[in-house]
């Protein structure tokens, strides 16, 4: 009965995603003609969803996204969506079949959208590899054709086209005053004790102070800390489940957010609340100015963010010796690690009514081309030739714009220029980036590298290979799970549950919601 109701479901899920477009299988035959589309002498027009940071709002008039455009043939209507509201809105579009862009940035098919896919609200954009050519050469060049094809759904199918990298790196991580540390004689942080007695140090000399505080919203502090505990739970959780754990060691899946992990890491992080040392405007999200503004006042000393924003707040800030650096990740109860990635990313996806347009192919192939050419994706890291940089036989000459910034050459590039926009670049090489940061940074993305036999970046988790009515039984039971525990999370931390006489309550509410079931889910279906 259960399955005839799923079925019934999906049927009706099937005929609500009409207005976004049928299923993609009713878009021209797989693999298409295999030859290109007719040249039009005017730019195709796309519209596009574009997940917008805070810290990097879009800009039409960036180079990058003018040049990359040009080159496409492509008319760009972009739609800036806060990436706090990203997903719901994503989610929404592809539900309701309302107001459904041609593109979709910055989406996998974790949780949700596996369901979605499988119900035809996605093109399986793998039927038509001849309209990616420029794609299909950089999965070729970068050698990760075996990390594409594990992105596949239970169908053999893959929706997206994803982020290329060559290796992950250390972009971001626990950034603290090193100019206080040296006055007060700390050694480098190594572990999250050092961390705590460092914030206490800072919040006995500077009473009014929270020294640590968060880039964006608590979920980037989250992300990059509860790897070291064992866990990663809530939003922008590793699994994309907001739920659910990965046991590396094991190979599973394991109920990660009522784990006894969990309870130690929320313990740690109440500490931090109950003595004053985490801020408490971190709940809410933090508009990128105001959090410069606390670090470069003093208002706080420490915060999870990126590398790149270092330059702006140490320019920005009037205290006599003012100095920021990154820290490798600290160690924790299960080592020291940071925000899981992969050598594939977010990507692109088409929703399934893109497909009804009578020049889909040249739509596949003008993105295909905007994005993961090698002129247009040397474009979104570089900027142009002649204008962001020049070459010196091998070595790229950065312009001196950029080399005489106070906020460094990568984060002038990506405000001013837009090159090195997450949501925007799909290929990054390594040796291509690091031309863009300091030696410092280098330095230590070389220590992080040989922490722990390299095994401070893990991968992300695998995805399940859930048929089109489990993934929709998955994805049912994923959302209420996940917005109780945002609650819970915040409610433990601030201390308004208690951790020893609520946890309990919070243990049960998550199995009522039928947790346990939702994990076994995600086990069952692990590839072989």
């Amino acid at each position: 009965m259960k399955k005839i109701l799923a079925f019934t479901m999906a049927a009706a899920m099937a005929a609500g995603l009409a207005a976004c477009g049928s299923s993609a299988s009713t878009s021209p035959s797989a693999g298409g003609s295999g030859s290109a589309p007719a040249v039009s002498d005017e730019p195709i027009k796309i519209s596009m969803y574009y997940a917008d940071n805070p810290t990097l709002p879009y800009m039409d008039s960036w180079l990058a996204v003018q040049e990359t455009a040009k080159i496409a043939g492509v008319d760009l209507t972009v739609e800036a969506i806060p990436s706090t509201d990203y997903n719901t809105k994503v989610s929404l579009a592809l539900n309701t079949g309302e107001n459904c862009p041609d593109v979709i940035l910055y989406q996998d098919t974790k949780g949700e959208n596996s369901s979605l896919a499988l119900n035809g609200a996605i093109v399986p954009i793998s039927d038509y590899p001849e309209w990616t050519p420029n794609f299909n050469a950089m999965v070729e060049k970068l050698g990760l054709k075996d990390d594409v094809e594990e992105l596949a759904l239970k169908d053999g199918k893959r929706y997206f086209m994803p982020q290329l990298f060559d290796q992950p790196f250390y972009d971001g991580g626990l950034i603290m005053r090193q100019d206080y540390l040296e006055e007060k004689g700390f050694d480098a942080p190594k572990t999250f004790d050092d961390l705590y007695e460092i914030l206490k140090a800072y919040k006995a000399d500077h009473p009014d102070s929270y020294p640590l505080t968060t880039l964006v919203a608590p979920y980037v502090t989250y992300r990059m800390t509860m790897p070291s505990f064992g866990i990663s739970f809530g939003k922008s959780s590793s699994s994309g489940t907001g739920a659910l754990s990965y046991d590396y060691e094991k190979g599973e899946y394991f109920e990660g957010c009522i784990s006894e992990e969990a309870r130690e890491y929320l313990r740690f992080m109440n500490k931090l609340y109950a003595e004053g040392l985490l801020d408490p405007e971190m709940a809410a999200p933090i508009d990128g100015d105001v959090w410069s503004t606390k670090m470069a006042t003093g208002a706080a000393m420490a915060t999870y963010a990126y590398y790149d924003q270092i330059g702006g707040v140490e320019t920005a800030s009037e205290i006599d010796g003012f100095k920021l650096q990154m820290y490798p990740s600290l160690e924790g109860p299960a080592g020291a690690h940071h925000q899981p990635k992969s050598k594939t990313g977010k990507g692109i996806m088409f929703p399934a009514s893109t497909a009804e347009r009578d020049d889909f192919e040249q739509v596949v192939r003008a993105v295909d081309e905007m994005f993961f050419s090698e002129e247009c994706s040397t474009i979104w890291c570089l900027g142009v030739e002649g204008t962001t940089y020049t070459m010196d036989g091998d070595k790229i000459v950065y312009s001196d714009d950029l080399t005489s910034s106070p906020d460094g050459i990568y984060k002038t590039m990506q405000v001013k220029y837009g090159c090195g926009a997450d949501p925007f670049q799909f290929v990054w090489i390594n040796e291509r980036e690091m031309s863009k940061y300091d030696e410092n940074y280098a330095q230590i993305n070389k220590t992080v590298a040989g922490m722990e036999d390299g095994n401070v970046i893990q991968p992300l988790p695998p995805t399940p290979l859930f048929d089109d009515l489990t993934a929709e039984d998955a994805a049912s039971l994923q959302t209420p799970l996940a917005d109780s525990i945002e609650v819970w999370i915040d409610a433990f931390v601030t201390g308004s549950k208690s951790l020893d006489t609520d946890w309990d309550a919070y243990v049960a509410e998550m199995k009522n919601l039928q947790i346990e079931e939702f994990c076994k889910m995600y086990n069952d279906n692990l590839r072989k």
